[in-house]
């Protein structure tokens, strides 16, 4: 059986954009917004036909230079299929990203960077497999296997 994996990488922080919401009519709401660059990077994986995740939160003070990297030695049951540069609709996991945002960070601030971290794991926790193949499947991928 072939399975099919897309995977990207989003960062997560204190810094955040304040962005729409419903309020009473005639009050205007408001958002609480910090300016603090404080982020931990969430690298993820998923199978779009059973919904399978896998997630890894961690610290990354590079360039993302591993993307390209010559020295990376890759498993021979495993083949990289890179999308086209500047293309991330073609990724399924980027929606994953959106919906994470959405769920968990929209309009919210954290005094510390561990309770970004902890509130992130606790809103990938909250997506299920269903969730997952709804968000992430995508017809051209899932006729080639």
């Amino acid at each position: 059986m072939v399975c099919m994996m897309f995977q990207d990488e989003a960062g997560f922080g204190r810094i955040n954009k304040p962005k729409y919401c419903w309020y009473g009519k005639g009050f205007r709401p408001c958002v609480p917004c910090h300016h603090i660059r404080e982020y931990r990077y969430a690298y993820g994986a998923v199978d779009q036909q059973t919904g399978e995740s896998f997630f890894l939160i961690l610290l990354v003070a590079d360039g993302a230079a591993w993307h390209k990297s010559k020295g990376l030695i890759v498993p021979r049951n495993i083949e990289i299929f890179p999308l086209l540069p500047y293309t991330p609709e073609m990724n399924p996991i980027e929606q994953i990203r959106k919906e994470l945002r959405k769920r968990g960070f929209k309009n919210e601030i954290f005094q510390a960077l561990d309770k970004v971290v902890d509130h992130l794991c606790n809103t990938i926790c909250s997506l299920n497999n269903n969730i997952i193949k709804s968000i992430t499947g995508r017809q051209w991928t899932l006729s080639m296997f």
